[in-house]
């Protein structure tokens, strides 16, 4: 069982590097903007409601910085890395060669619950966005066409039970007799009714389009709508301003209190509220690591990646901050309770704040940013499933199918066709949405690992070449170690148990497949992987930077 810990020597990695067929046409920009296409999501526009309301209040700016410091600390870790070793695979990469292929193939396993888990949820998220978007122009598509199986089976089950027991308000009984009606409108196909997410399962294919077609095209792509998306988000701090009434910062840290909804009691605001908030809203910078799967392309790895990792994070966090001080100026943070006055408020923060304000035009624009925008986060996305499922495949942990690049493209299209068939069904046909927080386990997990191994490789290797190195190390992975542990064991129950089901199942398949056609395990990669391996301080990587 030793050798199940066997490392990936860097030599090897320079074998990688020099017949890679990827093709290295991004620069820190594009980089820049694949970080922040992956960080800057629909979320700005729905967390800010809900950590304001049920956690910190205006303070939670004060949230979003925590959380970004909170961030910074698994950034770093991921920069130097990435200064070492410029290949894709992202933490997978990285933990094979400082702690042993069982790590870095069950950070692999974990990391496609944070990538091809969360471009699911993104494509369904995306569907709902589209379907507000036809509403606000007097269109609407049939509820067959927008709802899953599961969702739409659930709905109607509870709807008729509810019924069934009588003594309904008029208007709740509306609304679950429109329920089953939509049912019962379903077309038939056999003995079942159809349903069927098909915004969510188109916008997968379109994405997929655009990704076999080169790595070149798609950044261009992102960039287009990462500049949409940030001119959106300026545009609501900037108009925003107009309408803040500075007494809704007053109290700026509201008094620590309870908040009763559902019969659940929950403590927010105080300092204790800004801590909760920053744990809420965490997860709206998670994405900044996708820069790092895309190191395999990128013109000048050792020095462009990290400087994408850590400018994408620095600037969202900045955007963020700024739009929560301006929504929680334009609108007092209690009034995005969902049993208040404003109930849709906290759906859609801050398309309602500028409705309050009397400028119900600025809604469209923030619904076309937002429906647009969560494009390039599924692009971003399902780009670095591809990138890691590459490097796994090189490796021999997964089958060689995913290895291939295309010649012409310089992209694995067969790679790319066979997740984007599998994330367009499971969106389509599948209530991801009761699996959606597993997403929240393998980027967690993924960071508390990238923060050991640069730690452990520092430790064994302190000569290696590094073109950034992380300041006051044992303190940094220290505190990202803490950090994001903590935040594992605060997920919820559920997220834990299927989860902890899903790295059985990934520890399963390394020894019934991984193990036995891993390329290290086999001696694949020739001579470099007997004992007498040569020191990793001896192995200089180059990269000849070109267009």
């Amino acid at each position: 069982m030793a050798n199940i810990w066997i490392k990936k020597p860097m030599e090897a990695y320079e074998a990688d590097i020099k017949k890679s067929q990827l093709k290295r046409v991004l620069g820190k920009w594009s980089l820049t903007a694949i970080g922040i296409g992956a960080i800057i999501g629909g979320g700005i526009f729905v967390l800010t409601g809900t950590g304001a309301y049920y956690n910190a209040g205006p303070a939670l700016a004060l949230s979003f910085v925590v959380a970004g410091i909170a961030c910074v600390f698994a950034a770093l870790c991921y920069a130097e890395f990435a200064s070492i070793l410029p290949v894709e695979g992202s933490a997978y990469a990285y933990a094979y060669g400082t702690v042993g292929e069982i790590f870095a193939w069950i950070i692999g396993w974990g990391l496609i619950l944070e990538y091809a888990m969360g471009s699911m949820t993104v494509a369904v998220s995306w569907s709902g966005y589209f379907g507000k978007l036809l509403k606000m122009f007097g269109l609407h598509l049939p509820y067959w066409m927008t709802t899953d199986p599961g969702t739409a089976n659930k709905a109607f089950g509870e709807a008729t039970s509810q019924i069934a027991k009588g003594g309904l308000p008029l208007e709740k009984l509306q609304a679950f007799q429109e329920t089953i009606n939509n049912f019962n409108a379903a077309p038939q196909l056999l003995d079942f009714k159809l349903f069927l997410n098909l915004p969510a399962l188109v916008i997968v294919l379109f994405v997929i389009s655009i990704l076999v077609r080169g790595t070149k095209g798609a950044a261009k792509a992102n960039n287009a709508i990462v500049i949409l998306k940030v001119s959106a988000i300026l545009f609501v701090i900037i108009a925003g301003v107009f309408f803040i009434n500075v007494e809704n910062w007053t109290p700026f840290i509201p008094e620590a209190t309870t908040i009763i909804e559902n019969g659940k009691s929950e403590p927010a605001y105080g300092y204790g509220g800004i801590i909760a908030g920053a744990a809420a809203i965490f997860f709206a910078y998670v994405g900044f690591d996708a820069v790092s799967t895309q190191a395999g392309e990128a013109i000048n790895p050792k020095k462009d990646v990290p400087f994408a990792i850590i400018t994408s994070l620095v600037v969202c966090t900045v955007l963020y901050i700024l739009v929560s001080l301006v929504l929680t100026g334009m609108m007092h943070y209690t009034d995005f309770n969902p049993l208040g006055k404003y109930p849709d408020a906290i759906k859609a923060p801050v398309a309602y704040a500028f409705d309050i304000a009397g400028q119900a035009w600025a809604g469209y624009i923030i619904t076309i940013a937002a429906t647009v925008g969560l494009i390039s986060v599924l692009m971003v996305m399902i780009m670095g499933q591809s990138r890691i499922f590459l490097g796994m495949s090189k490796d021999g942990l997964i089958p060689q199918t995913f290895a291939k690049v295309d010649a012409e493209s310089g992209v694995p299209r067969k790679n790319l066709y066979i997740l984007g068939a599998v994330i367009a069904i499971v969106a389509a046909f599948t209530p991801i949405n009761d699996l959606a927080h597993m997403t929240s386990f393998g980027t967690l997990f993924a960071f508390t690992m990238v923060c050991v191994a640069v730690w452990i490789l520092r430790k064994k290797e302190p000569n290696l070449q590094r073109n950034f190195r992380v300041p006051a190390l044992p303190v940094i992975a220290t505190l990202g170690i803490l950090i994001n542990v903590y935040l594992i064991f605060n997920l919820s129950p559920e997220a834990q148990k299927y989860s902890l089901i899903w790295l059985a199942l990934g520890f399963v398949i390394y020894f019934l497949y991984s193990k036995k056609n891993s390329k290290l395990q086999n001696g694949g990669f020739g001579e470099t992987f007997k004992a007498e391996q040569k020191p990793l301080e001896d192995v200089d990587i180059n990269i000849d930077n070109k267009d």
